[in-house]
Parts: structure tokens; C-alpha cells; sequence
């Protein structure tokens, strides 16, 4: 097929270079203009001047031998223009050198510069001085003076802004660009083109002294032809100019630094006269996805004098190898199609279809690409032209899908690749570098293509704007699936009547954003979705955009997350599991199949319930997949001007403003692309194998293989078996394993260890492992690929410490006011009677416990950045900033076994002095603001721990301890004892889950074994320092010297453990890793829980319920014991034997419970001081207050004492609610005494508007005295109520107001007291208005203060 099309000019009438087709994109022009207006910057409709029409990546070569290669750098009509240049930085338009594109205008002045780069990033200097201006990171906002409201933008870029913003002194930085060049020998008599990849935002363009026009649109490449401008002999010179803002920033707020400047690669092509001046490849499969088809469109242009007749084109295949760029005649594959004739001016599309048999098929598992050349002949048969493109065998579909044909028997619309319904296992991805910023090299992408295929990430969504070249070429050559994504974001007017999206001024430059993107890289395989832009509004031009592109492309769907109506496919942004867990059944009403194109915001120490996303979206097939956000840490290499240390920056550091503070860090890797913790859980979350136990004592197991298109064979299986922690045997033999198990099938294999061998005291864990067979690109044979642990045998009882000592000598015991010292052979021990603990500790003559800093309770950590949720509610109840005093202690009498025992035991009141504030929002740079002019009382939040000390003649001290608060239902962020060690113990020993840092909710990719470390080397160097040590399932752990002695710390069970050099506050209150001071020891968190970490940094949620700690009752069990010569396992091989503390706790409700590790002695209580005992069968009432005392029958001596306070508050039960968002906001959370959760008005289908109210039920008529509402404690912003109302009523039908006012802002709770008490059951509490104006409501509890 072909098609001719008279080619006109647009504008100022045709001349040699410009002539367009009339299919032109609206907004670019062409013609000769002798100078540009200087308003070009400014102006929405024009988005270009002499910029070519969009086209693929592909290039002109002078034989078939090179247009086999693809890449540009084997041709000889591609030069690079990248090097050093003069450059020129102004702050302002007017401080530029107007006339610098004049070729006699003197740049010898100038500094020199590397292109491509970014201005900012290269003026960054050793000494912390900015040469050319600042480097501003903004999530949301543009970087110069705008507001959220219909039509802001045509007051443009140069409003004055606030005085402390980086544009009020510099409006608009302007860089000024100069080089020289000659055109390379051969070019004679071809077009010669400039191409610029990336500029932003705006640029004007000179070639030897003649304008040649402007472009917008940072991110695809800016072509012109420059054939008329270029000196027939000699150098010619090439002018830039540059600016940093332009109404194109209206439609780049992406979340990034806002980086200005030339920082892609600037090049030179030629092409014939006749030129091929588009090429693409649409592939196709036919029923079977058995044989394809190529339909081929070449664009040839004819720019000569003379008429071109009988031209053809015509093509040859060539098979690329797997992973490779060489390749083979495909034999008998060829096509070819005539071009019509074509006078000067014209062009014409000609069109060709290759039939392939069984081709081989483009997946991420297996991407076979195939080269097409292609030669452009003229009449007599000589070629004119040979260009080249690489391609792939790949169907991309959504199919209505019967329940008969679907794997999990669900009928359903899907998304298919190759006719299977694969999953897209991806990240979000910005092109960054801490030395470079977005300039980057082909060399880093592979890196990262590497570091991804090893961490079995399939997906990547280029997130916001299309990505280098060359990106794309890897991508198909290793196989990744892309969603690629236009330039667009106008976030900074958000998504309602002032969103871009809605003006028609905008509409040009959306639909060409969106084409440039679409016919830059049709060709690529691996781009298997497009996405019309991200966070930039509903509006009409979008839909202009995508009938554009469906115009263009239907081969692909198009996804939009801000408006799933006028797309192909469904997506959100930050869905919780509760939503995910029910809307990948299919019956939600959305649009499927489903991509949630954000997710598990991963800033900072991050990562929690990936595990619980996937078990969702791989429960069915409603759900494609998800990208988390994102891939690597946005961070600038930065130097501070007093110490020169080297540091990773971000927003704020630069002293920009307006910023976004550390909302740039959101990456699984480190700004230097190392991996974080959370890499690891990707791994092993993504990987597509899972090993189920079926029978351990048989070593059964069940192995699925979830490819869609390749088997196991290329993977080594190996099994490992470790006994408490350690290997002991490994193979990879497996009985009646020979079956080679394909793409999404599954079988059983035993593994052949014997289970009757195993130890009886000893704990095993087999782990299988999937292995590379063979070097691949990303990894070596031996490669671990995929891996599972499972557990084969608990350990059996231990044998006890008090058996093991009973024939040794009994401490000696030494009691004063303040301390109790104890002390044996090789062992000396202080308690401190003030606090409770251990003062210091000395074993062999050494202190292992630093004098003062022995294990003391604590619950609070340096608040990671998901942390928003709570950390607010942990300094308002002071959690950071414990006193612990001792108000009872008893020396308990040993006898029998134990008579050679020293036992303490202290009740311990924990608390703060007063409440106090973080401040700092998300800027990095976090104050504690004490509030000490409002101390606590008793009646306050506080804990209430019994601990019981036995020292052992052998110097082993055992901690058996019973924690409770006054709050159960208040959640912490981990409960365990701290101290601090000498850091001459630095080698630290564990056996549990590791090697990097895990917590309860990020676990799953953390295997339990011994792992060994220096303290040091478990810090890892977030830009941000933040709790970042914990290590679940621990058993033991120990901190020596380099010979394997100092102590070791036994659990009774498993702990929660973290040692770091230094403490949670000194970590919480510095910017940067450089800035912590020197470390006075080792801090060590032995926890009986950790708080995991969710993903609330945006959108969502904390961590589940499951894996939040909450204050209620805890008991802790730990051995502290000698360790030498590192024999750790023997060491920790014995039991924590004796007497278990007791604890009293009151529920909301007024009910007091007596709890005790010990179940089998009885318990008695009294009441307030009477010397009448009940024995405790139940919980009982107690909302009146009073003093209840507990001891043991068999021995009085353990005895616990509390008093509580009248109950003023009355139980309520939610009857009705005006809105909520079912499961994660329901109305019923206020009444939950939990502060983690709350009540949302809905937003997920639609927003009621205001008032908003909530109905409770009393259980009977009550003296109504006040009440009390807590705002939202997650750190977010919506819904928290401003204005209110109280009504009441006795048959919940008629209401009476009773008080109504105004909330003062914060997320403290508001209590308010009613003047004149009224009786009433029902309490309706009212929500008028928010604190942000926005429609939504919601709060965490509600209670009501009554009589």
C-alpha cells in the first residue's frame, strides 16, 4: 500500500528543509524568521518553530553490514556534538548576551563547559558555592509564582514570587551555549541535521548566526535541518540558548529537581536528499501466537530538485541472538514496496508486510529481537538510502475472557502479552545521578537493567516523560516491560477546574507531548503500554491526546490514572491492601484489567506489606500488575562549605525554595544505585517461583513456576540445610525430581535429607535455591535467582541455667541506698535502685555495659519517613523521652534449686515529663520542641513494668519482665530494653533473619541464619538517617571483641533486634549521615516487638493491624550471659527458668485483668488495701477506680500493685454515619481506642459535601458532660474537622443542639466541656467545615466525657 501527500508550508511559505506534511502536529510552524520575538516562551500555542515532525529512533547508513548494527555510532552519517562547549550562566533574560550567536561575538571568556550536562548540577562546587544558579527539587509546585486557581497561567513564569524563593532573584536563569563544528567528509550534497535529545526547558537555536527556530518539551528529541545555514568549508558555528522556565514548565512539575540545561546527547545525522524520513514497525501474531507479521510504513520525503520515479523499498530480516546485537539472515524473509512519484516537496508513505513462521517471540523472559534494513533504490536499482530498526514478535491485548479459559476459572476482561496474562512486576523510574543529575550514560542504564533482571523486576514505568534513546534499545535487547509515558504533569493545579487539562490553549501541546512520545518509539517491543501523562487532570485534552495516539498506535492500550474513562485500561495510585484485596476479585466498578501505576512508596526505610500487595494481584487475574514508586533515591552530590565532606542532598539543601525536603528519596536503591534493604524484598517478593511445605519430616515440597513462557531448566535447584543457623549439608539432589517444570505449572519434589538424624535440641531450616545454570548478562552461573526457606524442625527444650549451675558458689551481694552490686567469678553487676536495671556490668574485668546505660524500657525509634502516620502521637505522649523510676522492690527469697540465685525484683513507672512536637514537616532538618510548661500527671500516659533480675553463679543474668500502660490501644513504635555497650565490642553475632535490616512487614526475603557483621556495617546510608537496624525472629545475639568474647543475649522465644554506633535521637535530629557525632558506644534494642513499617509516606497506609505494636501487656524473657571465644551456640543453648512478674491492666471499658506468664500458679488480688483476697478466675469492673494488689498463692513474695482512676468517659456504638469509605474509613474506627485507625468520609466513588456527621449510641441515658475528638494521627491533612456541632437526643429521631465551635488547628485532641450537662442516649457529633477547605471528614476517636 502507499500513500502520497503534497507537502505545504504551515507558515511563512515553503523553503528548502521546512517542507512539512499537512498532517503536521498543531503548534509547530516552519518558514524563515529572521529573529526570534523573545515572547516564544511564553506562549502555550507555540510549541515549535522549524522543529521536525516526530519520527522513530533509527538511522541512515552506507551499507547493510552497518544498518546491522542499529546503534548510531557505527554509521557514518551520525556525528556527536557532545563535548565541550563555552557556556554562559545569567540569572535573568535580560543579564544574557543578546548577540552571542553572532559568530564574531568573543566567547573566549567563557567558561568551559561538558555537554551534555545540567547547569546547576555542573556549577556545583567543593567548596559549597552555586556557580550557575540553584538546584530546586518541588514535588507538586512549579518553582516561580503560581496559585491553584482558572487561569493562573497566563500570568506566565516571570511573577514576582516571595522574597526568600530562588526565582525572585533569579526569574528565569538563561545559559548561554556556543561550539564549533565541521561537517564530516561524505556529507556532500545530503541534508544535514542538528538533533538535540534533552533541553530544558526551552531553547532558541543559531547556525552561523541564522535563527533556525525554538523547541518546548524537554524530554523528546528536538531535530532541525540546518543544511541551509552551514558554511560550504570550514567550521560552523552552533548557538544555544537556553531558558529554565517556559509555559513548557507548566506541563513539567514532575516530582524531580528542576534541573535546566542541554543534558542530553546533541548530535549531527545526514540523509539523502530522497530520504526515508520515518520508519515504523507494527508486529503482529496470528490466533495461535504461532507465526507473525510486520507491517512496515516507510515516510519517504524527496528534498531534492529533481523528481524521484520508480523508487522502491525494500527490506531483509535478520535474527538477533538472545541478549545480543548479533544477528543472522532470517532466510526467504524479505518484502518491498514501490513510492510513488514524488516531485520537490513531497512525500509519501509506502507500506510493507513480512510474513514470518514461528518466529521467535519478544518477551521480558525470553526477548528475541529481530534487525530490519531497509534500502530505499531508485529507478535503475541503486540504493539511495539504508536504514535499519530492531523489532519484536509481541501481541499486546485485552480480551473479554470466559471463565473455562482462565487460570483461576474467572471470567473477566484481561490484559494478555503473547496470549498469556503476564504480571508486571515493576518500579517507577527517573533518570538521575548524584554527580550528573538527569544527565546520564547508556552505561548506567544497562547497570540498572542489570541490577533490575537480578532483583526480578520485569516492569518499568518512565515515570514522567520519555527516557533516552538508547533506554528503549536496552530495554528490548534484555527484556523489560515499559509503560512509556508523556512529558506531561501540571500537578501544580492539581485536578480540578484550574487543571491544565481543561484549557484549550494546553490542548496543542498534550497531544503532541503525547505523539512525540508515541512516534519516537513505536518500534520498541518492550513498550507495551502508553500512558498519556501523570497527576495533570481530567480534562478534554487528554482525550484529544489519546484519540491521537489510538489514531496512531492501536497495537498498544493507553493507560491515564487520572481519568480511567477515556482509556483502554484501569489505574490508581497508592491503593491500600484492604482496597486491593477486594478489587482484584473483579466486582469493584473500575475499569479492568487494572495497573496501579504508584505504589509502596518506598521513602526512606521502606517497603512494608510488598508480600501482602502481591499475594492479592497474583490471587487473579483482574490485576496486571504495579509500579512501585520508585526506583532510586533523587540525590545530588552536595559539599558542606565548613567540613568539604561530600554529601547526598535534597531538597532545602541548596537553600532552594520553594522545596519539597526529602519527598525526592524515594527509591529501593540508594542515590548511587546500591541496593536498600527493601531491594531484597523486592527480589525475593518478584520472583517468579514459589516453594510450598507439604510434608517437612518427608521434605516434600511443592515448586510453581510462575513464567508465562519459560520452563525451569535453566536453573540449578540446590538445597541447604542449617542447623541452628549454621550450614550443614547441601546438594542439589532431589528424589524423583525429573520432570522439568514449565511456565505456570507446578510439582513436587522431595528433598532428601533425613529428618530421623536431626538433633532433638537443635532448630533446621532447609532453604532451596534456584541457580543460573549459565552466565548471563545480569549475573554469573551460580547465581541465586529465586530462593525459599522453610522451617523442617523446631528446636526441643533446652536444658535449664539453673541446672547447669546449681553445684557452683552463690554470688556475694553488696546493698546501698543506690545500688545493689552483685558479684561472682569473672562477673560483677550493678543495679540501680533508682531505675530498676542494671547500672553496669563487667565480665572477665571488662565492662560489656556501659556505667548508667543498662537495659531500660523503651518504645520509641528515629521516625523512618512512613513513620507520618504515628510519630506525631509518640512525641505527644513523650515515648522519646522516658523516666524510669522504681516505686516498690523486693529481694525475693531463693530456696531448692534456686538457693544459689540472687533475685531482685523492682516495679518501674516509665515516663515522660511532658508531651512535645517534631518539628521539621518532611524537610529532613527535625527539632524537638519540648513542652515542659504542661507536665504529666499520673493519670497521663505511663508504664508500668515488674521486672525480676536473677543473677546466676556463673554471671548469667536472666530478665523476666511484665509491661503494661495505661493506654492499651496507644501504638508505639516498638517495646523491648535499651543500652548502651562499649564499642570495643563490635563484632556482632545473631541468628536470625538478615543479613540487611527486616521488619514485621518486610520480612519475607530475610532468611533466619547466623550472620556476623562489625556494628558499623549494619548503619546503611540513607541521605536521611532513620531507624534502620531491626532484625526480627532473633534467637540470640551477641557483641564481642575480634577474639570472640563479651556477651551474648538470649531470648526465651525469638526478640526483635537492632545495634547500631548510635542512638535513635541522634539519628532522628540530623540531615545527613556525616553529621552524627562521634559514637560513644554501641546502642542495642533487644524488643519483644517492632512496630513494621507500612507505607503512609504517601497514600497507603500504615502498617495492618497485625503488625503494629500496640501498649498493652508484654512480657520479655532474656538471658544476659558470658560469651568466649565465640561459642555462641552452646552458649545459648539453655533455658530462662524461674518466676514470672504479674501485671494488672485496665481496658476502655473499666475491665481489670491480672495476667502472668506463669499459667499454672493460682492468683489472688485485693481492693483497695483490704486484707481480703479474692483468687482471680475473670476480669472485673472496676470504672469507678480504686488500688488493686496481685501476688502469686505459692508465693506472696512476686506481687504487683496498681490504682486507677474513675472512668469518665461511656462506651458508645456507632449507629450511623453520613459517609465513610467502607473498610479502611468506616465510622466505627472512632470508637475503636486505637488512634492508628480512623473514620473517612468516602472518596473513593464519590465526595459528599460537608456537614458530616456520625450518630452514636450510649446503651442509655447519661449526664452528657462533654466530649473529646482526636484528629486523623497519620500525618495526613484531609479531613480533619474545623467547625462542629453537638446535638443529642433521647429516641434518636428528634435532635437538640447542644454546643457548637471551632477546633483550634494540630492533631492534639479537643476537648470540650459543655456549660449545662444535658441527659440524653443518642450523641450526634457533627462536622461543618475543614481546617484545608477540602469536602472530606474523618477523625481518629470519639469519645463522650459523662456522669
Amino acid at each position: 500500500m502507499i500513500r502520497k501527500i503534497s507537502l505545504t508550508a504551515c507558515l511563512f511559505g515553503a523553503v528548502a528543509g521546512y517542507a512539512q506534511t499537512t498532517t503536521s502536529l498543531a503548534g509547530f510552524s516552519y518558514g524563515d524568521v529572521a529573529a526570534p520575538t523573545g515572547k516564544e516562551w511564553e506562549s502555550p500555542q507555540e510549541l515549535a518553530l522549524n522543529k521536525e515532525q516526530p519520527r522513530a529512533w533509527f538511522f541512515a547508513f552506507s551499507n547493510v553490514d552497518e544498518a546491522r548494527k542499529v546503534l548510531p555510532q557505527h554509521s557514518p552519517y551520525w556525528m556527536s556534538l557532545d563535548g565541550t562547549w563555552k557556556f554562559n550562566w545569567g540569572g535573568n533574560p535580560e543579564e544574557r548576551p543578546a548577540d552571542f550567536y553572532q559568530p564574531a561575538y568573543d566567547v573566549s571568556a567563557w567558561d568551559d563547559v561538558t555537554v551534555p550536562m545540567q547547569w546547576n548540577v555542573a556549577g556545583i562546587q567543593k567548596d559549597g558555592s552555586l556557580k550557575y544558579g540553584v538546584p530546586i527539587y518541588a514535588n507538586q509546585p512549579v518553582i516561580f509564582q503560581h496559585k491553584v486557581e482558572v487561569g493562573d497561567w497566563k500570568g506566565g513564569v516571570m511573577r514576582t514570587p516571595p522574597k526568600d524563593w530562588v526565582t525572585y532573584k533569579h526569574r528565569n536563569e538563561v545559559g548561554s551555549y556556543r561550539r564549533t563544528f565541521s561537517v564530516p567528509a561524505g556529507w556532500e550534497g545530503r541534508e544535514v541535521y542538528i538533533n538535540f535529545d534533552g533541553v530544558s526547558s526551552f531553547f532558541y537555536l543559531w547556525v552561523n548566526g541564522h535563527y533556525v527556530g525554538f523547541s518546548k518539551n524537554s524530554r523528546n528529541t528536538a531535530s532541525f535541518d540546518v543544511t541551509p545555514y552551514l558554511n560550504k568549508e570550514g567550521e560552523n558555528v552552533v548557538a544555544v540558548e537556553v531558558y529554565r522556565n517556559s509555559d513548557g514548565s507548566f506541563l513539567e512539575a514532575q516530582d524531580m529537581f528542576r534541573l535546566p540545561g542541554i543534558f542530553r546527547s546533541v548530535s549531527l545525522t545526514s540523509t539523502s536528499k530522497v530520504q526515508v524520513r520515518d520508519l515504523r514497525v507494527i508486529p503482529d501474531l496470528d490466533a495461535n501466537y504461532e507465526n507473525g507479521s510486520a507491517t512496515i510504513t516507510a515516510d519517504i520525503r524527496n528534498l531534492d530538485k529533481k523528481t524521484a520515479k520508480g523508487y522502491t523499498m525494500s527490506y531483509t530480516l535478520y535474527a538477533n541472538k538472545l541478549y545480543s546485537d548479533e544477528n543472522t539472515s532470517v532466510s526467504g524473509v524479505n518484502a518491498s514496496a514501490p513510492v510513488l512519484e514524488l516531485k520537490k516537496g513531497e512525500s509519501t508513505s509506502a507500506v510493507a508486510t513480512l510474513e514470518v513462521k514461528a518466529p521467535n517471540k519478544w518477551s521480558a523472559e525470553t526477548p528475541y529481537r529481530y534487525t530490519l534494513v531497509g534500502q530505499l533504490k531508485d529507478k535503475k536499482g541503486r540504493v539511495v538510502e539504508t536504514v535499519s530498526t530492531s523489532f519484536g514478535f509481541r501481541k499486546v491485548e485485552i480480551k473479554d475472557t470466559p471463565a473455562s479459559a482462565d487460570e483461576f476459572g474467572l471470567a473477566g476482561r484481561y490484559y494478555y502479552i503473547n496470549g498469556k496474562p503476564v504480571k508486571l512486576k515493576g518500579v517507577n523510574r527517573q533518570e538521575i545521578s548524584p554527580e550528573t543529575g538527569n544527565t546520564i550514560t547508556a552505561k548506567q542504564m544497562e547497570e540498572e537493567i542489570m541490577l533490575m533482571k537480578r532483583g526480578n523486576i520485569n516492569h518499568v514505568r518512565n515515570s514522567h516523560y520519555s527516557c533516552q534513546n538508547i533506554w528503549y534499545y536496552l530495554c528490548d535487547k534484555y527484556g523489560i516491560y515499559l509503560e512509556d509515558e508523556a512529558n506531561i504533569e501540571s500537578h501544580e493545579y492539581y485536578y480540578g477546574d484550574a487543571s491544565l487539562s481543561h484549557v484549550p490553549e494546553f490542548e496543542a501541546a498534550h497531544v503532541a507531548r503525547v505523539m512525540e512520545l508515541a512516534h519516537a518509539h513505536v518500534n520498541h517491543p518492550s513498550v507495551v503500554i502508553w500512558s498519556l501523562g501523570n497527576e495533570a487532570g481530567p480534562g478534554k485534552n487528554f482525550l484529544s491526546a489519546y484519540n491521537a495516539l489510538h489514531a496512531f498506535d492501536a497495537s498498544r492500550p493507553v493507560q491515564y490514572e487520572r481519568n480511567n474513562d477515556i482509556v483502554d485500561m484501569g489505574s490508581n495510585q497508592y491503593p491500600s491492601i484492604a482496597w486491593m484485596r477486594e478489587a482484584v476479585k473483579g466486582k469493584y466498578d473500575i475499569k479492568y484489567p487494572f495497573h496501579v501505576s504508584e505504589y509502596a512508596h518506598s521513602m526512606g526505610n521502606a517497603g512494608g506489606n510488598l508480600k501482602d500487595y502481591w499475594e492479592a494481584i497474583e490471587s487473579t487475574n483482574f490485576f496486571c500488575g504495579a509500579a512501585i514508586w520508585d526506583w532510586v533515591d533523587q540525590a545530588l552530590n552536595y559539599y558542606d562549605s565548613r567540613t568539604g565532606d561530600c554529601y547526598w542532598a535534597y531538597g532545602g539543601d541548596f537553600g532552594d525554595k520553594p522545596n519539597s525536603g526529602m519527598f525526592c528519596m524515594n527509591g529501593i536503591l540508594l542515590p548511587d544505585h546500591s541496593p536498600k534493604p527493601v531491594f531484597y524484598e523486592v527480589k525475593k517478593v518478584y520472583q517468579n517461583v514459589s516453594v510450598a511445605p507439604l510434608d517437612m519430616k518427608q521434605g516434600k515440597v511443592e515448586v510453581f513456576n510462575k513464567n508465562y513462557f519459560i520452563s525451569l531448566s535453566d536453573y540449578r535447584l540446590v538445597w541447604t540445610l542449617y542447623e541452628d543457623g549454621k550450614k550443614v549439608q547441601e546438594s542439589d539432589a532431589f528424589v524423583n525430581a525429573h520432570k522439568i517444570i514449565g511456565p505456570r505449572e507446578k510439582a513436587v519434589y522431595t528433598v532428601p535429607y533425613n529428618y530421623s538424624n536431626l538433633k532433638e535440641g537443635s532448630e533446621y531450616f532447609v532453604k532451596i535455591q534456584f541457580l543460573l545454570k549459565k552466565d548471563m548478562p545480569w549475573a554469573k552461573a551460580g547465581y541465586a535467582q529465586m530462593e525459599e526457606q522453610l522451617l523442617v524442625k523446631k528446636a526441643g527444650d533446652k536444658t535449664s541455667l539453673t541446672s547447669l549451675t546449681t553445684s557452683m558458689e552463690k554470688p556475694k551481694v553488696l546493698e546501698n541506698t543506690d545500688l545493689i552490686t552483685v558479684s561472682g567469678e569473672g562477673f560483677c553487676v550493678k543495679f540501680d535502685n533508682h531505675t530498676g536495671t542494671i547500672y553496669s556490668l563487667e565480665y572477665g574485668g571488662k565492662k560489656v555495659i556501659r556505667d548508667g546505660e543498662g537495659p531500660k524500657l523503651d518504645t520509641w525509634r528515629a521516625p523512618v519517613d512512613n513513620d507520618n502516620w504515628a510519630y506525631r502521637r509518640w512525641f505527644e505522649k513523650g515515648l522519646h523521652n522516658l523516666r524510669h523510676r522504681v516505686t516498690g522492690y523486693t529481694r525475693i527469697a531463693t530456696k531448692g534449686q534456686e538457693k544459689n540465685v540472687i533475685k531482685l525484683m523492682y516495679t518501674v513507672v516509665s515516663q515522660a515529663p511532658n508531651s512535645a512536637v517534631l518539628e521539621g514537616g518532611v524537610s529532613g532538618r527535625y527539632k524537638v520542641k519540648e513542652l515542659s510548661e504542661t507536665p504529666f500527671g499520673e493519670d497521663d500516659f505511663k508504664f508500668t513494668s515488674s521486672q525480676i533480675w536473677t543473677v546466676y553463679p556463673d554471671g548469667s543474668i536472666a530478665l523476666q519482665a511484665g509491661i503494661t500502660s495505661n493506654d492499651p490501644e496507644m501504638i508505639l513504635a516498638r517495646i523491648g530494653y535499651s543500652m548502651q555497650l562499649p564499642s570495643e565490642f563490635e563484632q556482632y553475632t545473631y541468628y536470625g533473619r538478615g543479613p540487611w535490616n527486616n521488619y514485621a512487614d518486610r520480612c519475607s526475603g530475610s532468611f533466619i541464619e547466623q550472620y556476623q557483621s562489625k556494628v558499623g556495617d549494619l548503619f546503611v546510608n540513607f541521605p536521611k538517617p532513620q531507624s534502620m537496624g531491626n532484625r526480627e525472629s532473633v534467637r540470640w545475639c551477641a557483641l564481642t571483641d575480634k577474639l570472640g568474647n563479651g556477651v551474648e543475649f538470649i531470648a526465651d522465644s525469638v526478640l526483635s533486634v537492632s545495634a547500631l554506633p548510635w542512638s535513635a535521637m541522634e539519628m532522628a535530629t540530623v540531615p545527613h549521615p556525616y553529621q552524627l557525632p562521634v559514637s560513644t558506644g554501641t546502642h542495642l534494642h533487644l524488643d519483644a516487638a517492632v512496630t513494621g513499617l507500612g507505607g503512609n509516606s504517601c497514600g497507603q497506609g500504615g502498617p495492618l493491624e497485625q503488625d503494629c505494636v500496640k501498649a498493652g501487656n508484654y512480657f520479655i524473657n532474656l538471658l544476659i550471659r558470658p560469651i568466649n571465644n565465640g561459642n555462641f551456640v552452646q552458649t545459648a543453648k539453655v533455658a530462662v527458668s524461674g518466676d514470672t512478674p504479674l501485671l494488672i491492666s485496665r481496658s476502655r471499658d473499666g475491665l481489670v485483668s491480672i495476667d502472668s506468664g506463669d499459667k499454672v500458679n493460682k492468683v489472688m488480688y485485693s481492693l483497695n488495701h483490704s486484707k481480703i483476697s479474692t483468687l482471680y478466675t475473670a476480669p472485673f469492673n472496676l470504672r469507678e477506680g480504686g488500688t488493686v494488689t496481685a501476688f502469686y498463692v505459692d508465693n506472696p513474695q512476686i506481687s504487683v500493685t496498681a490504682t486507677f482512676s474513675r472512668i469518665e468517659s461511656v462506651p458508645l456504638k456507632v449507629i450511623y454515619a453520613s459517609s465513610q469509605e467502607v473498610g479502611e474509613g468506616d465510622a466505627s474506627y472512632l470508637v475503636d481506642g486505637d488512634s492508628g485507625t480512623m473514620w473517612h468520609t468516602m472518596y473513593s466513588v464519590t465526595v459528599a459535601k460537608y456537614p458530616h456527621w456520625v450518630d452514636f449510641d450510649a446503651g442509655e441515658t447519661k449526664m452528657i458532660r462533654g466530649f473529646v475528638y482526636l484528629p486523623r494521627q497519620d500525618g495526613g491533612v484531609n479531613g480533619i474537622i474545623k467547625d462542629y456541632k453537638l446535638q443529642v437526643s433521647q429516641d434518636g429521631k428528634s435532635w437538640d443542639d447542644v454546643v457548637k465551635g471551632t477546633f483550634v488547628q494540630g492533631p492534639q485532641a479537643k476537648r470540650v466541656m459543655l456549660d449545662n450537662p444535658v441527659e440524653a442516649r443518642y450523641i450526634r457529633f457533627l462536622g461543618l467545615n475543614s481546617q484545608n477547605g477540602s469536602d472530606f471528614a474523618g477523625g481518629a476517636e470519639f469519645t463522650v466525657i459523662a456522669n
